[in-house]
C-alpha cells in the first residue's frame, strides 16, 4: 500500500462522494463517466480508484436524501423515509452520523466475505471449460429475469437488445461480420465503455434537464458529541445490522441489487420492530436498515466478478470491462496469475472504507453545498467529460456519436421503464457466452446433452432453468397452499 494507491484512493472517494451528491447521477454513471481516467494508470491503482469512486458515490446518496430529500442514488430512497423527518426536527448530523456508519459496517461485512470466499470459489471454477461456463452464464441472466424486481417482459427486452448489439461486428469462431452494414467503424464492434458512458452519463442529464431540480436543504455540521451518542447507541441495533447485512450480501451476489436490499432491510427493520407505527417520522432505525444492506450489496457485487468474471450489478459490469481495458481477465486465473493485484484490491477494501468513513463525516457541509450551485453550471462539464472519455477509449469520432446515441436509448428505457442492468450485463457477456456455447456445441458435435453431461454442469444448468421460470413456480405453489385453505373453509 503506498504513498501513491492512498492518493488515488482520497482522490476516488472526493470525486465518488461529488458523484453522489448530484441528483440522478449515481454509482454506475459515477464510474462509467470517470472510467476515461484510469485508462493510462496501471490496473491495481485504476480500480482502486474505480473501486473507491463507487464506494463514495454510496456515501454521498446518503446526504442528499437526509438534508434535501432527494435521493442521490436509486437505492437511498428508502432513506429518506425516516432521514429527512430527522434533519426536519434538526437531528441532520445524527441521522448522517448513522448512515454513514451503517454504510460502513455493511461495506466490512461484505469485504470479509470477498476476503474469504473469494479464492475458495476461484478454485472451484478452475473445473469450468466451455460448457460449465455457458451455464453460469445462462444463469446470471435468468436469474436476472426470475429474480429481479422488475417487469419479465422488459427485463427480456433489455436483455436481447443487448446480446443483439453484443454480436455486431467480427464473429470470433468463424471470422465473419456481422450486422455491420458496410460500415468499416462497427467492424471492431460496440465498445462496452463508450455504450455504458452514453446509457449512463448522457441518458441522466436529459432526465435531470426535463426535471430541473430545485434544491432545498437543511444544514449539517457533524461533531464528535453526536459520533460518539451514536457509536454508543450501535449495540441496540446489532440485529437490524446484522440482518441488513446478511441481506445486502445475498442480493449483491444474486442479481437482486442494492436498491432491493435498501427496501427490503428497511421492511424487515419495520416488521420486526415492537414500535412500527414510529418509523416514517424520524426513528434512527430507518436510517440503520437501508444503508447497511444497500453498502453490503454494493460492495458483495464484487465477489461473483472477481473468480468467476461474473457482475453482481451494474457498476461491477463497468468494472470488469475496465479490467478487460488493462488486460485482466476476470475468472478463476484471475487468482493464480494475478495474485498481487486481487489482494492489493481486496486490502484497498478495507482501507478505503476506513478512509471513506472519516471523510464524509468530516466533509458533509462542504459537499452539501455543492447542491446550491445551479445543475446548468455542471451539467455541461458532465458532457464534456464524457464525450473526452468516449473519444478516448479508441481515438474514434464515430464513438462520440455512439455514445449520444446510447444516451437518447438510455433516456428512451428509462421513460418507458426498461431496465438498463441486464441491458449492461447482455453487452458485456454476451460474446464470452456466445462463445462458450459455440465451443461446447463444437466439443459436442451439436449435442445439447452436453449441458447435462456431469454433475456441475447438470445441476448449473438445472438451476438456471429453475430461476428462469421461478415466478411460474412460486405462483403455482402459492396456489396449492390457498386451495386447501379455501377447501377447509368452504
Amino acid at each position: 500500500m503506498t504513498f501513491k494507491i492512498l492518493t488515488l484512493m482520497m482522490v476516488g472517494l472526493v470525486l465518488g462522494i461529488f458523484v453522489g451528491v448530484l441528483p440522478g447521477l449515481g454509482g454506475p454513471n459515477g464510474v462509467a463517466i470517470l472510467l476515461p481516467l484510469t485508462f493510462t494508470m496501471d490496473p491495481t491503482s485504476a480500480i482502486v480508484m474505480l473501486s473507491c469512486i463507487y464506494w463514495g458515490a454510496l456515501f454521498g446518496g446518503a446526504i442528499t436524501s437526509i438534508l434535501f430529500n432527494i435521493p442521490g442514488e436509486a437505492w437511498s430512497v428508502a432513506t429518506t423515509f425516516d432521514g429527512y423527518p430527522m434533519a426536519q426536527q434538526g437531528r441532520a448530523a445524527e441521522a448522517l452520523t448513522a448512515a454513514f456508519t451503517s454504510s460502513f459496517i455493511g461495506s466490512l461485512v461484505a469485504v470479509l466475505m470477498i476476503t474469504f470466499l473469494a479464492p475458495g470459489i476461484a478454485s472451484f471454477a478452475l473445473r469450468f471449460g466451455p460448457p460449465e461456463f455457458f451455464a453460469v452464464y445462462m444463469l446470471t441472466f435468468c436469474s436476472f429475469v426470475g429474480l429481479g424486481r422488475e417487469d419479465k417482459h422488459k427485463t427480456i427486452i433489455s436483455m436481447t437488445l443487448g446480446l443483439l448489439l453484443a454480436g455486431v461486428g467480427m464473429d470470433t469462431v468463424s471470422g465473419q461480420l456481422r450486422m455491420t452494414f458496410g460500415s468499416s467503424e462497427l467492424l471492431r464492434g460496440i465498445n462496452f465503455l463508450v455504450a455504458v458512458i452514453g446509457l449512463f452519463g448522457i441518458s441522466e442529464i436529459l432526465l435531470t434537464m426535463e426535471e430541473r431540480l430545485a434544491l432545498r436543504g437543511h444544514a449539517a455540521r457533524i461533531s464528535l458529541k453526536v459520533v460518539w451518542s451514536v457509536w454508543k447507541d450501535l449495540p441496540r441495533y446489532w440485529a437490524t445490522l446484522l440482518r441488513s447485512s446478511a441481506i445486502g450480501c445475498w442480493l449483491g451476489i444474486t442479481p437482486g441489487g442494492a436498491i432491493a436490499a435498501s427496501f427490503m432491510g428497511y421492511n424487515l427493520a419495520k416488521r420486526f420492530s415492537k414500535d412500527k407505527d414510529s418509523f416514517g417520522t424520524g426513528r434512527i432505525e430507518g436510517v440503520f436498515a437501508p444503508e447497511t444492506a444497500a453498502h453490503a450489496s454494493g460492495t458483495a457485487a464484487l465477489l461473483p466478478m472477481l473468480p468467476l468474471g461474473i457482475p453482481g450489478s451494474g457498476t461491477a459490469a463497468i468494472l470488469l470491462g475496465g479490467l478487460m481495458v488493462w488486460g485482466l481477465n476476470p475468472g478463476p486465473l484471475l487468482f493464480v496469475e494475478h495474485k498481487d493485484f486481487v489482494w492489493g484490491l481486496i486490502a484497498s477494501m478495507y482501507l478505503g472504507n476506513v478512509v471513506g468513513l472519516v471523510l464524509v463525516l468530516s466533509t458533509v457541509p462542504l459537499f452539501a453545498a455543492v447542491l446550491r450551485v445551479p445543475f446548468a453550471a455542471i451539467a455541461p462539464m458532465i458532457v464534456v467529460s464524457c464525450a473526452v472519455g468516449a473519444f478516448a477509449i479508441q481515438n474514434a469520432m464515430f464513438d462520440i456519436w455512439l455514445m449520444l446515441g446510447f444516451g437518447v436509448v438510455g433516456y428512451v428505457f428509462k421513460k418507458i421503464g426498461i431496465p438498463l442492468a441486464p441491458f449492461t450485463l447482455a453487452l458485456v457477456l454476451g460474446n464470452r457466452a456466445e462463445d462458450a456455447f459455440r465451443l461446447s456445441m463444437i466439443g459436442a458435435e451439436g449435442d445439447m446433452r452436453v449441458f447435462w453431461s456431469n454433475g456441475l454442469v447438470g445441476s448449473i444448468t438445472t438451476l438456471a432453468l429453475v430461476l428462469l421460470f421461478w415466478p411460474v413456480i412460486a405462483g403455482s405453489f402459492a396456489r396449492l397452499r390457498r386451495s386447501p385453505a379455501g377447501g377447509a373453509a368452504g
